[in-house]
């Protein structure tokens, strides 16, 4: 008769008491996979509900504005001032000085989209929360970071294998706390394209990787290191990332 492999079970004398087992579970949760494109499709339904939710908060806070000026509680909005052309400066002004007078006054009189910053700065938020979840958990079992270089390679590394399947492409530094990240072909706009050409599609992607940014500024957060994260993308599917540190972190 052959032998069979049988299981041992534990007596229930030994089992762990259930207050200490629920403990460990919550402290050590376990692994559960995903669709590797939930990350992708949940990015674009955040972004489509963020932006619709920014229009409402935008609307109601300028209602209340205006209740507040219409009831004296506070001074109405001052009004943009009205250029004035001076003739003499005007005529000592030269070609050169004239364009780049035309350039200045077209950049600062370029419309701040209020609702798009404000969609910026919810998914930068969710991305910190995200990023400070993913760092701690990468980081549970391994030592203090005592170089910022190797906080920094960690994020070039772990954080990017763990968010978008892959390591950076590039990293440069001028070794004063400034770092450039780049990736060629970043996952979360290497499909990104729009209907109305490609300037709209490089405003969109600079949309999306908003929240990439808060997910590096979320796990050097929790490292330890109060980062600024500035997303730069000039070509799709390509993306910069600039990290400053403050001086002495």
């Amino acid at each position: 008769m052959s032998s069979r492999n049988s299981l041992q079970v534990p007596s229930s004398s030994s089992s762990v008491p259930p207050h200490l087992a629920a403990l460990a579970a919550f402290a050590d949760p376990p692994t559960r996979h995903v669709d590797g494109a939930m990350m992708d499709y949940f990015l674009i339904e955040t972004v489509n509900t963020l932006r619709d939710s920014s229009k409402v908060a935008l609307n109601r806070e300028r209602e209340r504005e205006k209740e507040m000026v219409e009831a004296g509680l506070i001074p109405p909005p001052a009004l943009p001032l009205k250029e004035t052309k001076d003739p003499v400066a005007s005529a000592r002004d030269s070609t050169g000085s004239l364009a780049s007078t035309k350039a200045g006054k077209a950049a600062s009189a370029a419309p701040v989209d209020e609702e798009e910053e404000a969609l910026k700065a919810r998914l930068e938020t969710i991305g910190i929360h995200v990023g400070s979840n993913f760092s701690e958990r990468l980081c549970r079992d391994r030592g203090l970071f005592t170089e910022t270089l190797d906080a920094i390679k960690f994020i070039c590394k772990d954080i990017w294998a763990a968010c978008w399947d892959k390591q950076v492409d590039n990293l440069r530094t001028n070794h004063r706390g400034i770092y450039v990240l780049q990736d060629n072909s970043f996952k979360t706009i290497s499909r990104l394209s729009s209907w109305q050409g490609r300037p709209d599609a490089l405003r969109k992607a600079k949309m999306y990787v908003s929240m990439p940014a808060g997910i590096i500024k979320g796990a050097l957060a929790r490292l330890g290191y109060n980062a600024t994260v500035s997303p730069e993308v000039t070509n799709l599917p390509q993306c910069t990332f600039q990290v400053k540190l403050p001086k002495g972190s």
